[in-house]
């Protein structure tokens, strides 16, 4: 487990970002903001020209339209296009990616076997984070390709260092990570959704249902992660007997919550295998 206080203080070597929508330009964002890299460290690539000069006067970088000219200049690679645009990309920098030259890759559900295949022998880092990357509060997990070192994952944690907290596992378990923290802050979202609702329900204006609900979803989620305790600790805690937690609780268990919550995650888990595929 990392953390942002245990960030690298710079990252070596040229970074060529291939695919700066909305992640790829967070990842940027981050590397800048920390000082991990400088400007002229890092150039990136879009589709079109409108979105190249917007992006690089954003953040004092060079951005263009050419990914083969970024990756044969680049020392590191991180590929940020979109699953349907992949295989266009790979077409366009095969043979400008030398050997030995890392690959960082932040597409989503596509294995390290598509890009070797396609690029030979290069070291491949699979990446699978989520949307609070925006924020940098990302949690991203990283998995090895078959020519990928110890070196090469390091680099790969140092660039997600930037923008959240990063983990380590075999790739075949990021099928499990993709329901459980890629696809977690929608679930998160439709819960703090329906509390807000209840708020309203219970006759409070929706600016102070939000306010509240948010407040107690960022201070519950630090006392997980800054206590250490369980969540059932947690959760008896705050469950006096006879009280208002245990009567909500006893309705949540009778609409079998936790039972819809394990078979959400689970059949996200299954789709993320079948686009794998």
């Amino acid at each position: 487990m990392t953390a942002h206080e245990s960030a690298s203080t710079g990252i070596e070597g040229k970074i060529g970002i291939l695919g700066a929508g909305r992640l790829g330009e967070a990842l940027l964002s981050g590397l800048l903001r920390s000082g991990a890299a400088e400007p002229d460290q890092i150039r990136a690539t879009v589709r079109h020209e409108a979105k190249a000069a917007e992006l690089s006067e954003r953040h004092n970088i060079a951005v263009s339209t050419d990914s083969a000219e970024v990756a044969d200049w680049a020392d590191i690679v991180v590929v940020a296009v979109k699953p349907q645009s992949l295989d266009t990309l790979l077409w366009q920098v095969a043979g400008r990616i030398h050997p030995g030259e890392p690959v960082i890759s932040v597409v989503a559900g596509v294995p390290t076997t598509r890009f070797e295949e396609a690029l030979g022998e290069v070291p491949v880092v699979r990446v699978m984070t989520n949307v609070p990357v925006l924020v940098d509060e990302a949690m991203s997990a990283i998995a090895a390709g078959t020519h990928a070192s110890e070196k090469d994952l390091g680099l790969a944690e140092d660039f997600l260092r930037q923008v959240g907290r990063v983990v380590r596992l075999a790739e075949g378990d990021l099928d499990a990570v993709t329901a459980l923290s890629g696809s977690g802050p929608a679930y998160f979202f439709l819960l703090a959704e329906a509390m807000i609702d209840a708020g309203i329900l219970l006759g409070l204006p929706r600016d102070v249902a939000t306010e509240l609900i948010i407040q107690t979803m960022m201070g519950s989620a630090l006392m997980l992660r800054d206590t250490g305790r369980h969540p059932v600790e947690l959760r008896e805690s705050v469950t006096s007997p006879g009280g208002t937690t245990i009567a909500a609780v006893r309705v949540l268990e009778e609409q079998r919550v936790r039972a819809a919550f394990l078979n959400a995650i689970e059949a996200a888990k299954n789709r993320s295998v079948e686009l794998g595929r």
